[in-house]
């Protein structure tokens, strides 16, 4: 079993910025790679950014390209979501996923609870 937990996030103005933070604990946690996701009100999940875990390789959705950047800490067993130059598009829910990625994110089972981002104008 996994647990992923995430937290960081709150209320920002609009061009302000956060960073995120989900912890990935568990007996035997290994991921191929670790995943941002986030849902709007009334909208779908939606990816956001990803990670592979063992070499750093990153990805973005076009929406978040050069605004927000994903990180990991391996020994803390941390994935990190910075955000900045937000905007009120930006307000959902964000969620961490365990996954892989080929060519494209794989989600895996695991989700985290969630954070709420609310980006004011």
């Amino acid at each position: 079993q996994v647990q992923l937990v995430e937290s960081g996030g709150g209320l920002v103005q609009a061009g302000g910025s956060l960073r995120l933070s989900c912890v990935a604990s568990g007996r035997r946690f290994s991921s191929d790679a670790m995943g941002w996701f986030r849902q709007a009100p009334g909208k779908e999940r939606e990816f956001v950014a990803a990670i592979k875990w063992s070499e750093g390789s990153t990805f973005y959705s076009d929406s978040v390209k050069g605004r927000f950047s994903i990180s990991r800490d391996k020994a803390k067993n941390t994935v990190y979501l910075q955000m900045n130059s937000v905007q009120p598009k930006d307000t959902a829910v964000y969620y961490c996923n365990a996954g892989a990625y080929y060519f494209a994110y794989a989600p895996g089972t695991y989700w985290g609870q969630g954070t709420k981002v609310t980006v004011s104008s």
